[in-house]
């Protein structure tokens, strides 16, 4: 079942892309609003959005679908999680880092994800117990087993000083080799690549991380909230190659007496 499920998250991908690429050629009249989140929305992600439900209603119809747009309807237990256009912000400034988040979750948690990025020709996929891969190429997370040789990545300074823990990070970032800010999807596809060894996303909804933990741990990694629970509804994620785990959660919760 679980790869039967892949190929119908695989298939509604190929719909949102479709739909993102073909707006984002014509971003000139593209209509922008703004939520209340003041965070932009704009026709290309309802679009979307409806494509995949329009793929998923075809095809699983008595599963429940969740999205960012249009809320959740239906009462079972497998639940299709959608985030139409992650890094909207990118997309209307005409950035390629882009992506469609598609996520299957069931009674034992999220079973499949895809992450796909047409602008930049990627795409991420994995299913439980089937691994993790890119663009069709199987993906294994990093060996590293130091923070002082470890890349770090996250949005921003900023975003984890507005939740409480900027000393933290930067605490954190002061141990690691190398720092940079991939930032949305693109930080955890590149840590199940191997090319990234931790992951730090202090505010995030669902639909952001679905896709991403089945990924991740498909691909060798660990993916938790910042508590260390395995969860998509923490508000938040951490993400490591798992031999550093532990310590990054121990540095994330540590108090401003012991940076």
């Amino acid at each position: 079942m679980i790869r039967a499920d892949l190929r119908v998250a695989l298939e509604a991908a190929d719909a949102a892309d479709a739909v993102t690429l073909d707006r984002y050629r014509s971003l000139a009249g593209l209509r922008i609003k703004t939520k209340a989140d003041l965070t932009p929305v704009t026709e290309a992600d309802t679009a979307t959005e409806r494509a995949i439900r329009g793929v998923l209603d075809a095809v699983r119809p008595n599963d429940s679908i969740l999205g960012e747009e249009y809320g959740e309807t239906g009462a079972s237990q497998r639940r299709w999680i959608i985030d139409p256009i992650d890094a909207t912000i990118n997309y209307v400034r005409g950035l390629p880092v882009w992506a469609t988040l598609i996520a299957l979750e069931d009674a034992d948690g999220v079973a499949v994800g895809v992450v796909s990025a047409p602008a930049i020709g990627h795409r991420w996929w994995a299913g439980r117990q089937l691994g993790a891969y890119r663009n069709g190429e199987p993906m294994q997370v990093s060996t590293i087993t130091s923070i002082e040789k470890a890349t770090l990545s996250f949005n921003s300074l900023v975003s984890h000083e507005e939740h409480g823990i900027g000393g933290q990070a930067a605490a954190l970032s002061r141990r690691c080799a190398l720092t940079r800010g991939f930032g949305d999807f693109l930080s955890f596809m590149f840590l199940a690549d191997g090319a990234v060894d931790i992951v730090s996303e202090p505010i995030a909804k669902v639909w952001d991380l679905a896709p991403l933990d089945i990924i991740v741990t498909e691909a060798g990694g660990n993916f938790t909230d910042m508590d260390g629970k395995r969860t998509i509804r923490g508000g938040n994620a951490v993400a490591t190659n798992g031999h550093l785990h532990d310590e990054v959660l121990e540095l994330l919760a540590a108090g401003d007496e012991f940076l």
